[in-house]
C-alpha cells in the first residue's frame, strides 16, 4: 500500500473586537460564496510559518512576524472528495497593516464575525478548526 500523501494547508485566525477574519470565496471554481480564513497550501522549501506568513500578506495585506504567530490547532481532514488534508491553523498576537482584500479575483471582500456564530456559509474545514480553536483543541481528525 502506497503511503498517504496529504495536501498540507494553512490559516490565519486575525481576531480583533471578538471577531474572527474572513474572506468570501468567489470566482474560483471552490466554494465560491463561502466564507474563509486567509489560507493556502504550502509551496515547495516553505515550512509551515512561511506559508502562513505569505498567505497573510498575498490575500490580506498584512505583515506577520513568525514570532507573533502561534499553531492552535492541527486538523487531519479528508474532505468530501477523499482527498486527504493536513490543517495548520495559526493566531497572530499582532500584525501590521489593516486587513484588506487583495485578490479581487478571488475574493469578494472581508467580513468579522464571532468564532462563535459564524455564518451557516462558512467553509466547513475552517469552522470546524476554529470550533477546536475556541474549545482549547489542539488536534483533530474529521472525514475519515
Amino acid at each position: 500500500m502506497a503511503p498517504q500523501r496529504p495536501v498540507i494547508d494553512v490559516m490565519l485566525i486575525l481576531e480583533r473586537d471578538g471577531a474572527v477574519c474572513l474572506a468570501e470565496r468567489q470566482g474560483t471554481g471552490y466554494a465560491d460564496g463561502m466564507l474563509n480564513l486567509p489560507s493556502g497550501k504550502l509551496e515547495t522549501g516553505e515550512d509551515v510559518y512561511d506559508a502562513v506568513i505569505r498567505e497573510g500578506h498575498e490575500e490580506i495585506g498584512v505583515t506577520v512576524e513568525r514570532e507573533a504567530l502561534r499553531a492552535v490547532h492541527v486538523m487531519h481532514f479528508r474532505n468530501p472528495e477523499g482527498q486527504a488534508r493536513i490543517g495548520w491553523f495559526f493566531t497572530a498576537r499582532h500584525w501590521d497593516g489593516e486587513p484588506r482584500n487583495m485578490e479581487p479575483h478571488k475574493c469578494a471582500g472581508l467580513q468579522w464575525h464571532p468564532i462563535a456564530h459564524l455564518p451557516s456559509h462558512t467553509v466547513p474545514y475552517n469552522a470546524l478548526g476554529l470550533r477546536h480553536y475556541a474549545k482549547g483543541e489542539p488536534f483533530s481528525t474529521h472525514g475519515w
